[in-house]
């Protein structure tokens, strides 16, 4: 059972801050028969988040959208004419946020998953991991070099902090393998980490091939989560190749 209770907000503009409107509705969820608590707290929690109700109200795909759009805020990295490739990318958040950014026709998504059309951005279904799959990825950028590489890829998670944290470092090192064949010198790399032992040496190998390397956690990240994103610029693709 679902009541609702009148709460007050603060308002917002799109794309920046935290989303709200001047009059809310507060929910509460009671326990329903048959239903865990963690899903009437998860439930509780997505009615009464501001990021949810703005996406919907926005025509988003999902609250993360709002993620790229305080982190690109804060950087202004995704700007017209830019080329992007978002790794993991369904639904769709990002892909609408940067293909609103940098423009149509700049903007390339892959998903082992089926990705609904986004207006502006081509999508392939395939596995970052594949050669078949990058090949198709360098056709779609007609022989030039991506300038942003997205990732907001995240494993599922297995309830234990430590080992979801390593899980995401493996995906984080998958991306940046592929945006080591793609990305132009100069080029940013932007991507989902759980905060953990190994983040240190991760920003220390990413540092030997960027300028500079930012750990940002947007206002859209839940405040108990340990998510947060890592903003890498400047690529030196040279120094990559003598490293290897």
């Amino acid at each position: 059972m679902v009541e609702y209770k009148p709460k007050r907000t603060g308002g917002s503009g799109r794309g920046s801050g935290a989303p709200g409107q001047s009059r809310d509705l507060a929910v509460r969820v009671k326990s329903a028969r048959g239903r865990k608590n963690s899903s009437t707290r998860w439930l509780q929690r997505q009615l009464n988040d501001p990021y949810v109700a703005a996406a919907k109200r926005e025509g988003y795909r999902g609250r993360a959208a709002f993620k790229l759009l305080e982190i690109n805020d804060k950087l202004k990295f995704l700007t017209k004419g830019k080329r992007v490739v978002d790794l993991g990318c369904a639904p769709g958040g990002w892909l609408q946020v940067a293909v609103q950014r940098c423009g149509e026709g700049n903007v390339i998504g892959i998903d082992l998953l089926p990705t609904e059309t986004v207006a502006g951005a081509e999508v392939i279904v395939g596995d970052v991991r594949e050669s078949a799959d990058m090949d198709r990825v360098r056709d779609l950028l007609g022989g030039q070099k991506a300038d942003i590489v997205l990732s907001d890829m995240a494993a599922s998670s297995t309830g234990h902090k430590a080992t979801d944290h390593l899980r995401i470092v493996a995906l984080i090192e998958i991306s940046l393998d592929f945006a080591h064949e793609v990305l132009v010198e100069g080029g940013w790399f932007v991507v989902k980490i759980l905060q953990g032992g190994a983040q240190g040496e991760l920003q220390r190998s990413l540092g030997q091939c960027f300028d500079k390397v930012r750990v940002i956690k947007p206002p859209a990240s839940r405040s108990d989560s340990s998510e947060a994103y890592v903003a890498a610029s400047g690529y030196r693709p040279a120094e990559r190749e003598s490293s290897a």
